[in-house]
């Protein structure tokens, strides 16, 4: 027993030689944090910036929950847990790879290519020759175009029917929006062009303003909302703390969109980007703000909050087209222009009878298109004419689309409730419940 030991102990002793040998090769082929720190700090930001921007879709629920009347507020959370949920699978089945194909035409890409993620347990050395996960990336882009349909659900609300809004969203999230993000996005021809937006004025929220446009044309006005010498008649929503609560949780959730779309994270100078983007993004959400309370003071002789609110939020999609390069004054500026447009865009749309719930088209399609304008201040590498090249490709694309198929809707399934079910409220005729049952009628 004894030999037996002191042979063995001789063996280890003997071998310590080889095995350090083999640890000191094993630790120089392992990549270092110089390496892989990147993809591991990009896939981070990923991550965390798509969890902010998923929480924007609570933002819109509330959002509209408190501009819409109380017999309405069920329909809205239905159709925003919906079409984030139909958003999220049709990304999946198609929209991912169509939006980014990597070889293709320049206009449009592969259909019918379901995303898969990363092997589980990717290696250090093959996470590394990529600039972030799969998983991550794919996730990151799918918040953007659930962010999207929401803005139509908000415009279109109070009239239209459950099902063929959804059947909407599946075209708009599986087809319209990756088709024209790729233009872009997916390195296609407007990206060519040199059109510029960093994080969607137009790509985002022009397209899901233009969608909501084409929508609330086919859809009409709500009944009672115009009267018939014209008159536009205010139609209150029913919760502004409810609508308040979803603007802070819209622009929490912007520094998301924002700031992860500066793309990396893997260095001092893209963290150091990253923080100028969510000082500028919320620099202009302020102004656009402020600019809403005065303008609506001056002109109403009281402040609007549904206004300011929606100043807030024009602020924000005005600066989302280049959110890096402006100093702080020039966000605030730039957001300030977004508030202008706001206060006066609602009215015009009114005469113009256009009947937009929340302020969806004014928001997010006005302000989208100056914001994209507004890049030609600050990046020196963007030009105005190829601005408006890019800002008429995604309006002639997504508004024409979108009416081909809310006109197909229309004549097939029908998109608008009936009169009775309209008065009596969506929720008790699409849904047979109640947001708030407790103040039904007897």
């Amino acid at each position: 027993m004894k030999s037996t030991l002191t042979l063995g102990l001789a063996a280890t002793l003997l071998a310590l030689p080889s095995m350090g040998v083999a640890q000191e090769a094993a630790e120089a082929a392992a990549p270092g944090f110089d390496e892989i720190g990147p993809y591991i700090m990009t896939t981070l930001l990923f991550c965390m910036a798509g969890f902010l921007v998923f929480f924007m879709a609570c933002g819109f629920a509330m959002l509209e929950g408190g501009l819409v009347r109380s017999k309405n507020v069920t329909m809205q959370m239905t159709k925003n847990i919906a079409l984030y949920s139909v958003a999220a699978i049709m990304y999946w089945f198609m929209g991912f790879n169509l939006m980014y194909p990597g070889d293709f035409n320049g206009y449009v890409g592969s259909f019918f290519v379901p995303t898969v993620l990363d092997p589980v347990g990717v290696a250090a050395a093959d996470a590394a020759l990529d600039y972030a996960s799969i998983g991550s990336d794919f996730f990151f882009q799918l918040v953007f175009v659930a962010a999207t349909a929401s803005i139509v659900s908000g415009a279109l609300a109070e009239r239209i029917k459950l099902w063929p809004f959804l059947a909407f969203v599946v075209v708009l999230t599986g087809v319209f929006y990756p088709i024209s993000g790729s233009w872009q996005w997916g390195g296609g021809w407007l990206s060519e062009a040199g059109f510029s937006d960093f994080a969607g004025s137009t790509i985002v929220h022009s397209v899901g303003g233009w969608a909501a446009l084409a929508g609330a044309i086919v859809l009409g006005p709500r009944i009672g909302k115009y009267g018939k010498d014209g008159k536009v008649i205010p139609i209150p929503g029913s919760n502004l703390a409810l609508a308040t609560l979803g603007t802070f949780i819209l622009w929490l959730g912007w520094f998301g969109f924002n700031g992860g779309s500066q793309l990396a994270m893997g260095t001092v100078g893209d963290v150091s980007d990253v923080s100028r983007i969510f000082a500028n993004t919320n620099m202009a959400a302020a102004a656009g703000a402020v600019t809403a309370l005065i303008l609506t003071q001056v002109m109403y002789k009281k402040p609007d909050l549904t206004m300011v609110l929606n100043g807030a939020l024009a602020g924000l999609v005005s600066i989302t087209a280049e959110p890096l390069a402006p100093t702080l004054f020039g966000a605030l500026w730039i957001g300030a222009v977004g508030g202008v447009i706001v206060v006066f865009a609602v009215p015009m749309l009114d005469k113009l009878k256009i009947d937009d719930v929340v302020g969806a088209i004014p928001v997010h399609l006005f302000a989208g298109i100056w914001g994209t304008i507004a890049v030609i201040f600050y990046n020196g590498d963007a030009s105005l004419s190829t601005q408006l090249l890019g800002i008429a490709a995604y309006g002639v694309f997504t508004f024409v689309a979108s009416l081909i198929l809310w006109f197909i809707l229309k004549a097939t399934v029908g998109i608008r409730v009936g009169e009775e079910e309209e008065i009596n409220g969506l929720d008790m005729a699409e849904l047979g419940m109640e947001a708030y049952p407790e103040f039904s009628r007897g």
